[in-house]
């Protein structure tokens, strides 16, 4: 599949913004099966100054630096890419227990390949996913002992799904994994991150993955701009596979309609936009994501107002 993927920011301050600094993780990062073919990055105001690169998790990042005062801020990136299967498109067979796993994971005193350590930094809680006993609780019905991790991950996602209600009102940006598990409401942020604090629990490595998802309109109509959301799904790391992504919102595989933004530990990793700012007072935040299929069927989108919060 190839799409064109627009996402909007604005911020607009009740006082003006003497200066900033932002970090925004806006570019897809190319991998095995998505290739970026064209980026644009549109900043108003114009930035003092502007330096591109990678962060610690080699996701393209882009750090500016505004030191004129502004009211407002606007950030678009247009990307167009394509994505192909996944490595596990059309299924993959169960293989090593979840056990035989987390013994591989643990620190021995011997060399690691390359890939056992890069995951290895995904085993320990981070700042938005603490591994707490009650994650360790709710986990360990999905790994009966010597289950193939493979199915037992998929069982804690399609409990996750089962068990918990989508609800864009019920959290914020800080909620926390506890509170989520209390309440069983969230969004995908939300299910990633409780996903993530379970499998650390046992010992497993997880890492948080930012994209977006395609969604069709119903039949006959047009899609609409900003209509779209950024997504959030799981990648779980098998010895002999590799990682394996799994989006417990929608009780699935990742395929073709994920598209990758970057991963880290937990959504501050990755966050879209963030940064320090000096002045401003109070701001409100409009988001706006259209992800467009680019084929012979495509529609053009239709105007569509994106949400607004208060923050």
């Amino acid at each position: 599949m190839r799409y064109h993927v627009a996402h909007t920011t604005d911020y607009d301050y009740e006082a003006p913004v003497q200066t900033a600094r932002h970090l925004l993780h806006l570019a897809p990062r190319d991998c095995a099966w998505q290739h970026v073919e064209t980026h644009t990055l549109r900043i108003k105001p114009m930035p003092t100054s502007q330096a591109d690169g990678e962060d610690a998790f080699g996701n393209p990042v882009h750090r500016i630096e505004l030191a004129v005062p502004h009211e407002h801020l606007h950030v678009t990136s247009e990307v167009t890419l394509c994505v192909e299967p996944r490595p596990w498109h059309g299924g993959v067979e169960p293989q090593a227990s979840w056990e035989s796993v987390r013994e591989a994971l643990r620190y021995h005193a011997r060399p690691v390949a390359d890939a056992t350590i890069d995951a290895q930094r995904m085993l320990f809680e981070s700042p938005g996913v603490r591994v707490k006993r009650e994650l360790e609780e709710y986990a360990t019905p999905s790994f009966a002992p010597r289950r193939p991790l493979l199915d037992a991950t998929r069982d804690l996602m399609e409990r996750i799904h089962r068990e918990f209600r989508y609800d864009p009102e019920a959290t914020e940006v800080g909620t926390s994994v506890l509170e989520v598990l209390q309440k069983k409401h969230g969004v995908c942020q939300d299910f990633a991150h409780l996903m993530i604090g379970c499998l650390r629990s046992q010992g497993l490595a997880a890492r948080y993955v930012s994209g977006y998802l395609r969604t069709d309109p119903p039949a006959g109509q047009p899609r609409l701009v900003g209509a779209d959301a950024s997504h959030a799904w799981v990648a779980v790391f098998f010895p002999q596979l590799g990682w394996i992504e799994f989006d417990p919102t929608n009780n699935c595989l990742a395929d073709e309609s994920h598209i990758v933004l970057g991963w880290g530990r937990d959504f501050g990793d990755v966050s879209p936009v963030r940064g320090v700012i000096q002045g401003g007072g109070e701001h409100t935040l409009e988001v706006g994501v259209t992800v467009t299929p680019l084929d012979d069927d495509a529609e053009a989108p239709a105007a569509a107002a994106p949400a607004r919060k208060r923050r």
